[in-house]
């Protein structure tokens, strides 16, 4: 009972921790997202690519992170 109880509570922690991980990506893929409005509004569609693939590499950085929540 006191093992399971501790593997809850390591599991939990363990999520928090990726969620926390998340957070901190997701930040940065909001700055990117800004950056890549502000461009296109410029109508510069070469930089608004370079900005997407930022953005994509953020987001599969997002997925791996869910990937291991429990």
């Amino acid at each position: 009972m006191l093992k399971h109880k501790k593997d809850k509570i390591n599991k939990l922690s363990n999520n928090l921790k990726i969620i926390k991980k998340i957070e901190q990506v997701r930040g940065k893929n909001n700055k990117n997202w800004m950056d890549l409005y502000r461009i296109a509004f410029r109508y510069a569609p070469d930089e608004s690519v370079k900005i997407t693939k930022k953005i994509l590499e953020q987001d599969i950085k997002i997925s791996e992170f869910v990937k291991k929540l429990r």
